[in-house]
């Protein structure tokens, strides 16, 4: 009988599911490799339609995060070049002499953007 709420234990447990090794052998694996057990294959198998949906959702979420901290270089050089071209000298710190403190911000949030790594999936993070 499905639920109303998707229970957080079973979506973390799909979203941890390596399902490329589940297709070629047809048995339950974290991403980690090590094999489901039984109570939790048996959790998996029985998700009902709103925890597969929450699990995709989940999927969805962090693949925009990904876009997003992919699309940052980008991102930043388009931020950057109406700085640029006003100067003769094209360099970070003259361009940053041209900001105000509001350009400043959006400046430090285009670069920590590019600092930080991606992070790895983790269900209820994105």
């Amino acid at each position: 009988m499905p639920t109303t709420q998707a229970r957080p234990e079973v979506v973390v447990l799909l979203c941890d599911a390596d399902y490329k090794r589940l297709r070629e052998t047809k048995r339950w694996y974290h991403l980690d490799g090590r094999p489901f057990s039984e109570e939790e294959r048996e959790r998996a198998e029985n998700a009902d339609p709103v925890e597969l949906e929450e699990m995709r959702s989940q999927s969805v979420r962090y693949q925009a995060y990904v876009r997003t901290v992919m699309d940052a270089p980008a991102d930043l050089e388009r931020f950057l070049a109406p700085f640029m071209e006003r100067l003769s000298v094209k360099t970070l710190g003259n361009a940053v002499d041209l900001m105000n403190d509001d350009e400043r911000a959006e400046l430090n949030h285009h670069l920590a953007r590019i600092i930080k790594p991606v992070r790895r999936f983790a269900p209820y993070t994105f």
